[in-house]
């Protein structure tokens, strides 16, 4: 298998013997865009950089992720500009949904509260809410790593025994790699890959459910001194199955 700048993190995903691959990816990406904003190399001061952040701003995971990671000062210059962009356009929004009241009664009239906003002012609010920095980094590269996982899985069989003695994947990537195999795959690869793919699922899906099991069948003072088998571990690879994500990592922070 020649491995290449673009195939490098996706092989390493696939050797590192995690619970999904695609997990190990997105936390990659997501350490090294907080590093990037607030690391040594101080990227926050240039210009190019701070105009992506004022634009994107974060969501309240990574808000809380960026102080996790220590620099107060860093995150500080960053609000800086970002809340100023953010309060010049709130400014505007509220100005206009007075006009709008003016000429319409619109606060008059009754809504139905939900999800959906009601007002010109809320669904700017609920964009501002879904935009992030990290989070449009994480997703650029997500979409790129699986592209670049379904050419290799075409065109390389040593990468296809990569994945057949994988562990599987969480339930959400499970659902990107069933779509995308409608996506990047023709009719006969689509068949394969998916009838591959399902038993791979089945597989790791019930080996993680009988760690969870035993897990609260060694909590019975009757197993106090068995084996523990895979089953030490097994409650936070059980909610990274379920739901992605790595429950148990510590918090990252700037060294």
């Amino acid at each position: 298998m020649k491995e290449k700048i673009s195939t490098i993190p996706l092989i390493d995903a696939f050797k590192s013997d995690d619970e999904c691959p695609f997990c190990y990816l997105e936390r990659m990406a997501e350490q090294h865009a907080i590093s990037f904003v607030l690391g040594s190399g101080a990227t926050y001061m240039e210009g190019e950089v701070r105009a992506q952040t004022d634009e994107a701003g974060f969501c309240r995971i990574h808000y809380h992720k960026m102080y996790d990671y220590g620099n107060r000062l860093g995150s500080a210059m960053i609000l800086q500009t970002h809340l100023q962009k953010v309060s010049k356009e709130l400014e505007k929004e509220m100005a206009n949904i007075r006009e709008i009241e003016k000429v319409k009664g619109f606060f008059g009239r009754k809504a139905k509260f939900g999800n959906t906003a009601v007002t010109s002012l809320g669904a700017w609010l609920d964009e501002r809410k879904r935009s992030c920095y990290v989070c449009n980094h994480i997703e650029t590269l997500y979409e790129r790593y699986l592209q670049t996982f379904f050419d290799l899985y075409k065109k390389d069989k040593e990468f296809q025994g990569l994945f057949a003695d994988s562990k599987g994947f969480c339930l959400p990537h499970f659902r990107d790699l069933t779509e995308g195999a409608y996506v990047y795959l023709n009719e006969k690869q689509r068949v394969d890959f998916c009838e591959k793919l399902f038993d791979l699922m089945k597989t790791n899906m019930k080996r993680v459910e009988e760690d969870v099991a035993w897990f609260v069948e060694k909590q019975d003072y009757l197993n106090r001194d068995a084996d523990w088998k895979n089953a030490r571990d097994s409650v936070q690879r059980g909610m990274q199955k379920a739901g992605g994500g790595y429950p148990a990592d510590p918090i990252f922070k700037n060294d």
